[in-house]
């Protein structure tokens, strides 16, 4: 059964996209920790992240270089936190979030909604700066 992930990757759910490749897809959160959450993936569905073949997984933290180098220019944060979970949906991904804190990296506190207007400027900002 093909993941929720899977689903973005062929158009039939609908995403905030930043930044896609032949290989990788980065769209924002729609359940965010904060206001930019982007979440990195591989458009093959591979459960594990270290299943990931060395290639596509050096391929994946490239390309989410990239993208937390235009988070970064354009949302107000200290840095870009970095997480990979892995439990949520069975798609290997990588979380990147504006951080200011520890505490902004607190998986367990509630998401944030976010208007999809908002979330749609969001999403074209950081998509602008994608080098």
């Amino acid at each position: 059964m093909a993941s929720i992930f899977s689903k973005i990757v062929s158009g039939e759910i609908p995403c905030y996209k930043i930044a896609e490749t032949e290989d990788y897809l980065a769209f924002l959160d729609v359940m965010p920790l904060k206001k930019g959450h982007v979440l990195v993936i591989p458009k093959q569905e591979i459960d594990y992240i270290f299943d990931m073949s060395q290639e596509q997984y050096s391929g994946l933290w490239i390309f989410a270089q990239k993208v937390s180098l235009a988070m970064k220019n354009v949302l107000p944060c200290k840095k870009i936190g970095v997480a990979v979970v892995g439990l949520e949906v069975p798609h290997a991904h990588i979380h990147l979030v504006p951080i200011d804190s520890v505490a902004d990296m607190d998986f367990s506190k509630p998401k944030i909604t976010i208007p999809a207007t908002e979330m749609l400027e969001i999403a074209k900002l950081i998509e602008e700066n994608y080098n």
